[in-house]
């Protein structure tokens, strides 16, 4: 399974001739060049996880995706066909095993309304928790870690980490920060991550690795 990295929150993985793509937002450059997408998650509405430009561009090459996401994103997807998924739902995308985890967005303020969002496990290895800090009932493999966002503070992040205790770590969400706070919150979550006993590593838009 070889994942690669875009812009901000956007992962692409592909297996076996099939594509998962997640959260293609406003964030990300355009994707053009995609094809065997079998099924796209959006885990919450906001514009930096999924556009509908980006969608149309995805299902123009790729017409017979499924795409999927808590009850917010069919509202605010309307026009797109969306499957509801929630806490504890397991399906089948293709060949991707998909099991999704938390039901709600991170408290940005008391004054902005909390939103519908899930994380999203692929195939036992991956999990990626959207913008929350939900911690999943199974053991993580590999962390998809948001680093950066007005939700968050980085000893927030340091926490999560330590709470899923994975055994490799990568940054999301960082297209908020500058170089030199990519850095700077790059060397916390190694430390949060080390100290559980796992790796960190990071990730270029555009870089792969084989999970």
């Amino acid at each position: 399974m070889k994942l690669t990295k875009h812009e901000h929150a956007n992962l692409v993985i592909e297996k076996a001739g099939e594509t998962l793509v997640v959260d293609p937002g406003a964030f990300t450059t355009p994707m053009t060049e995609l094809r065997g997408v079998v099924a796209i998650v959006i885990t919450h509405e906001h514009p930096d996880h999924w556009t509908p430009e980006q969608l149309d561009r995805i299902l123009t090459m790729n017409p017979d995706a499924r795409i999927y996401g808590p009850q917010g994103v069919a509202i605010a997807a309307s026009a797109y066909p969306v499957t509801v998924v929630t806490d504890g739902d397991q399906i089948m995308a293709g060949g991707f095993d998909l099991k999704f985890f938390g039901e709600r967005h991170a408290v940005i303020h008391a004054s902005i309304p909390v939103i519908d969002n899930v994380g999203v496990m692929v195939d036992g290895i991956l999990f990626y928790p959207g913008d929350a800090f939900t911690v999943p009932s199974v053991p993580v493999a590999v962390l998809a870690v948001p680093s950066a966002a007005p939700w968050l503070k980085i000893g927030e992040v340091m926490d999560y980490v330590e709470a899923v205790a994975p055994k490799r770590s990568f940054p999301v969400h960082e297209m908020v920060l500058s170089t030199i706070g990519k850095d700077m919150n790059n060397g916390r979550i190694k430390t949060a991550t080390t100290l559980g006993g796992g790796e960190f590593f990071v990730l270029a838009p555009g870089e792969s690795i084989d999970l």
